[in-house]
């Protein structure tokens, strides 16, 4: 079969059957047309181990970010959109090699960027005021906190939010709808909120411009911006961001006793190996536990 039809049809399987987000479909289609174009694939039986061998040694030497190689992560990327490919003709029966021929390339742990409570609790000072624009601030800083809401789906809440409830249900990523939790916190930082809006804007969070303008939904780069303004006024010196406040959401529950699939549900991440980068956190919360607590009573 013809490679490039093959592509167009896989792509068009993921947008459809499997709810893709657009981001998704643009970038798997750059990494498959780089790894058609780069090894010259004009038919789908041309993909062979020895060429996706060339592929990925191909890739290593790329040059990414300063002077170094194109990262491990980055280079993955490509892989996983490969797999699911071969993965896609299997299930439609053409010939191809097996997609457990492509093995993903090994990562050092991930190194997240957290903030401790004492500088949550800065930062959530550092937004507390009188002024519209803080009440907003404060109700998006306690939401995100909250929740564990990525800022893509914050920024799309609309402000027909029914707070009488303690949840609310969200799409989140492939389209896929999960429900996120409201601590008192919470509810009543978005109730002041909508108290003192004087726009008729249907989006929960929108800019306050000045004088006569339009308020606009909020971007999640106006979002990222405002939080970072907070981190300095606080004095935190720590990379802060929306994603920041995620990872504090799920190691707060961990380190609280929640476990790991159900912090997987209210992340909405499809696979579990996802939410398993938090568990060095919390494995050495866990270590401290068993130092403080065990082997006391011998001699």
């Amino acid at each position: 079969m013809d490679a490039e039809a093959a592509k167009r049809q896989f792509l068009e399987y993921i947008e459809i059957e499997r709810g893709r987000a657009v981001k998704t479909i643009e970038n798997y289609d750059h990494y498959l047309s780089r790894f058609l174009s780069q090894m010259h694939i004009k038919k789908v039986r041309g993909i062979s181990e020895q060429n996706v061998r060339e592929f990925r040694l191909w890739l290593n030497r790329q040059s990414g970010t300063g002077n170094n190689s194109m990262k491990r992560r980055t280079q993955n990327y490509y892989m996983i959109a490969l797999r699911a490919f071969l993965k896609f003709l299997r299930k439609r029966d053409i010939e191809a090699i097996s997609p457990e021929k492509i093995e993903l390339a090994k990562l050092p742990e991930r190194e997240l960027d957290l903030i401790t409570p004492g500088e949550l609790g800065r930062l959530m000072d550092a937004a507390r005021g009188a002024e519209e624009r803080s009440v907003r601030d404060i109700a998006i800083l306690e939401l995100l906190f909250s929740t564990g809401l990525r800022v893509s789906e914050l920024c799309s809440l609309d402000n027909d939010i029914d707070l009488s409830q303690d949840s609310f249900s969200v799409r989140g990523k492939g389209e896929k709808v999960r429900v996120v939790f409201l601590s008192p916190a919470a509810k009543s930082a978005v109730a002041a909120y909508l108290k003192a809006r004087k726009d008729m804007s249907e989006a929960l969070f929108v800019s306050i411009p000045r004088g006569k303008g339009v308020p606009a939904r909020l971007t999640p780069r106006s979002v990222e911006r405002i939080i970072h303004a907070y981190a300095i006024k606080a004095g935190i010196t720590k990379k802060v961001t929306p994603h920041v406040l995620r990872h504090v959401f799920a190691t707060d529950l961990l380190n609280n006793g929640a476990d790991i699939r159900s912090v997987q549900q209210l992340l909405g991440h499809a696979s579990i190996n996802t939410t398993q980068i938090y568990t060095h956190i919390t494995d050495a919360h866990l270590r401290e536990i068993h130092k403080k607590y065990h082997g006391k009573n011998r001699d």
